[in-house]
């Protein structure tokens, strides 16, 4: 077998190099990926809100409130957002968060199977909104906590535990 061309050899060395011009050809972190495609699932701003996720005894809370609390206008986005969620998320729809996250999101096909044995409320709060999951099965807490670890993870510096 005889070796390829020069010109052949020096195309293919140089493509790592060439990558490293692009900004885009790089693998961006999940945390990236996750706050640049946030708007085709939230309708706010998640460079001017922080989601917060208190895991509880009987389940969790998970808010989203504005860093500025007179932005009108992103509170009136987290909370038309989170009420719809809290609606899907009683019915077993986890698309929204499927969609951003991946369908195979730690404790979300859980979620989706027991949705009938969790209850799942909505409040507005006066920066923005809540989500509150209550369940009695061990195995449905379970995958709650492990849900909100992951979103915890993947939104990084746009989320925060309590």
């Amino acid at each position: 077998m005889t070796p390829a061309p020069f010109h052949v050899r020096l195309a293919i060395l140089s493509i790592p190099l060439a990558l490293l011009g692009c900004p885009g050809a790089l693998a961006q972190t999940v945390q990236q990926h996750v706050h640049q495609m946030s708007h085709s699932v939230m309708p706010f701003d998640m460079a001017r809100t922080v989601h917060v996720f208190k895991m509880t005894e009987t389940g969790g809370v998970q808010r989203v409130v504005a860093k500025n609390p007179d932005a009108a206008d992103q509170i009136a986005l987290i909370r038309q957002h989170l009420k719809h969620e809290a609606e899907n998320f009683q019915r077993g729809n986890y698309s929204d968060p499927a969609m951003l996250h991946g369908s195979d999101m730690p404790g979300i096909k859980e979620l989706k199977s027991g949705a009938s044995q969790i209850k799942v409320t909505y409040a507005a709060i006066p920066d923005g909104a809540e989500i509150v999951f209550h369940t009695s099965n061990i195995h449905l807490l379970t995958a709650i906590h492990r849900w909100f670890g992951a979103q915890l993870s993947e939104h990084g510096p746009d989320a925060r535990a309590e």
